[in-house]
């Protein structure tokens, strides 16, 4: 008897946990949930590729040209040196650009290359080449003597 009470019991629990089982996997968000969650584990970036024109704005290719100091300033290094993001001195700030214009453009383009302090290396364009960043320091200290 005391097997057959364990057999019913076995059987009882069993059914008890699938029907638990059963019920919380067909529950239902509402559709204020979904967009909740949708909110919650949204990207929070995107990555375009040079030539891609899907990001909504057409990343140009550089059809092998190395691209000049100005285009690396103004499509990279104005996102931090614009506005002096994380202690960058501003384009065109004489007085934060003296002392490091003073320090020698060689070692300038090692620190934008090698990346110093909160600046990593070559400022967040690793696609650039090593000329094309120095090209950008140099626009930088030209208009900020």
């Amino acid at each position: 008897m005391t097997k057959m009470l364990s057999k019913k019991f076995v059987c009882l629990c069993a059914l008890f946990t699938f029907g638990i089982a059963l019920s919380v996997s067909s529950h239902a968000l509402t559709d204020k949930q979904k967009k909740d969650v949708d909110a919650r584990t949204k990207p929070v970036g995107s990555l375009c590729l040079e030539g891609d024109s899907t990001c909504g704005v057409a990343v140009a290719a550089s059809n092998g040209k190395p691209k000049t100091g100005e285009e690396v300033y103004t499509g990279t290094c104005t996102m931090c040196h614009g506005a002096g993001v994380g202690g960058a001195p501003k384009f065109g700030d004489k007085a934060a650009w003296k002392d490091r214009i003073a320090e020698s453009l060689p070692t300038l383009h090692d620190h934008a290359i090698a990346g110093i302090r909160a600046m990593p290396p070559k400022g967040t364009c690793a696609a650039c080449s090593d000329d094309e960043v120095k090209a950008a320091v140099d626009y930088m200290v030209a208009h900020s003597k």
